[in-house]
């Protein structure tokens, strides 16, 4: 059995290079179609204070409770029983597994500004055959590096980050030079937008959100850590990175041009940014780097996606085949499952020609309840331990911020998420009944919880078939 471990740098590596996929490229552009420059800097400041506190919760409870692997999911089961433990699990490995299709398509769909034309399309959206068989020829190259080793999949992870990351200091050192006054000065309130300062401020949070999906990294990977300490300290640096790089870069973009200009962007808009700021070769140069860092990203995410249903089926929340290791120690079953969803996805992908757009909507709303529940165990973990005051207050401020991102999102965010978990519900029952090979016996408050599920997912499909275009 192997007996790699990861250390501070790849852990660190890993949770920036999981938030720091495609949705940085297109930020100035998402930002600044819903907010102008008053209500993104309010927006960035609320986020990096609900962002900051939700990464201490993790560093907080890695410390009160070291004995804990597996992160989010576990966090959830032990300070709210299995039935929220497993539902926790099941949003985040849908989240990330959606995610990382996402990841293959918004990277052929780069790979297209390259080589197609109006008269000669090739890999279009991501969404063609050419992408399709291109996407799953990474899944399984993906799938070797993986089962090669945890370790060695994160060394790789490391060495992409650093090529990442370099193009988005670059950029942000060009903005600054180039950098106008009274441009950023126009429309700072967004007026155009005909929306209050607290509704573009609100109409940002999904987009800040998502772009921070990714910070609970370490903590899935933490039985791989060399030393439990370095979980936490791991999400903090990662997410205090990824929030500089952020701030720098929207900010800096409406100096750069009109709020209106960015706003009507093709993406990924850094593209069109650096191209304004350099010439052509700024274009090249970011589209170059979005598939070096979506493919980078799309190797930490399969790694989550397969850590999460082991660490579920070693506590009975998932089937039984799952919770198996080959001899590098990695959950070689779990990666199975893992890549032939994700596989079955691009071909729902060709099928229905949907976008990279589509699926971030969808993956985004399956983390809102996980990231509640980490600050809501932190709170509950801190009351129990008689922690001191600042740790109280952390897992309080981080249950706030999850509890207003749920708000922010809105109703219809909320009840497509219940439509994706509510299938999850008859794993769950033939996992425990699998696990225990006995009758079910579910708590009272499990039971409420099914029946409150089960009258949210009749909501939504109601919902679903009379409001809603998901496309």
């Amino acid at each position: 059995m192997s007996n790699k471990k990861i250390g501070l740098l790849s852990l660190t590596a890993l949770v920036l290079s999981s938030m720091i996929g495609s949705g940085i490229f297109s930020l100035p552009q998402n930002m600044a179609a819903v907010a102008g420059g008053e209500a993104l800097i309010l927006g960035w400041i609320i986020t990096g204070i609900g962002i900051i506190f939700l990464g201490l919760s993790f560093f907080f409870i890695s410390r009160l409770r070291p004995d804990l692997d597996g992160g989010i999911y576990t966090y959830a089961r032990e300070g709210f029983g299995d039935l929220v433990g497993f539902l926790s699990a099941w949003g985040y490995w849908l989240c990330a597994t959606i995610g990382i299709v996402g990841y293959l398509v918004v990277a052929f769909e780069g790979i297209g500004s390259f080589t197609d034309s109006e008269s000669n399309i090739i890999f279009g959206q991501g969404n063609t055959l050419a992408s399709f068989i291109g996407a799953s020829i990474i899944v399984w190259l993906v799938h070797a590096l993986v089962a090669s080793g945890v370790k060695e999949a994160a060394t790789v992870n490391l060495v992409a980050t650093f090529v990442k990351v370099f193009p988005l200091v670059l950029f942000i050192g060009l903005a600054i030079w180039y950098f106008k006054g009274e441009t950023f000065n126009q429309d700072l309130q967004g007026t155009a937008l005909n929306n209050s300062v607290s509704e573009q401020v609100k109409n940002t949070m999904l987009i800040t959100l998502w772009v921070f999906t990714g910070v609970e990294g370490a903590s899935v990977l933490s039985a791989h850590a060399k030393k439990k300490s370095d979980v936490g300290l791991a999400t903090v640096l990662g997410i205090l990175i990824a929030l500089v790089l952020y701030i720098a870069i929207t900010v800096l973009s409406l100096g750069i041009l009109p709020r209106e200009t960015i706003a009507a962007m093709s993406n990924p808009s850094m593209a069109g940014l650096l191209e304004t700021m350099i010439g052509s070769s700024g274009k090249i140069l970011i589209t170059f780097c979005l598939i070096v860092s979506v493919l980078a990203s799309y190797v930490s995410w399969t790694m989550y996606s397969a850590e999460v249903p082991y660490r579920g089926a070693k506590n009975g929340a998932f089937p039984k085949i799952l919770d198996k290791l080959n001899a590098n120690e990695v959950p070689i079953n779990s990666l199975w499952f893992t890549g032939f969803v994700v596989q079955f996805c691009l071909f729902l992908v060709l099928l229905t020609g949907k976008s990279y757009n589509a699926l971030l909507l969808i993956s985004t709303s399956m983390i809102l309840v996980p990231y509640f529940l980490i600050g809501a165990y932190l709170l509950k973990l801190s009351f129990q331990q008689n922690s001191a005051w600042y740790i109280k207050l952390t897992g309080f401020i981080a249950s706030i911020y999850g509890l207003w991102i749920v708000y922010a999102a809105g109703l219809d965010y909320l009840l497509l998420s219940v439509l994706l978990y509510a299938p999850g519900i008859g794993l769950f029952l033939y996992s425990r009944y699998q696990h225990q090979g006995k009758a079910l016996n579910l708590s009272t408050f499990e039971k409420t919880l099914l029946v409150l599920i089960g009258f949210l997912f009749i909501w939504a499909v109601y919902n679903s078939f009379t409001n809603v275009d998901w496309s």
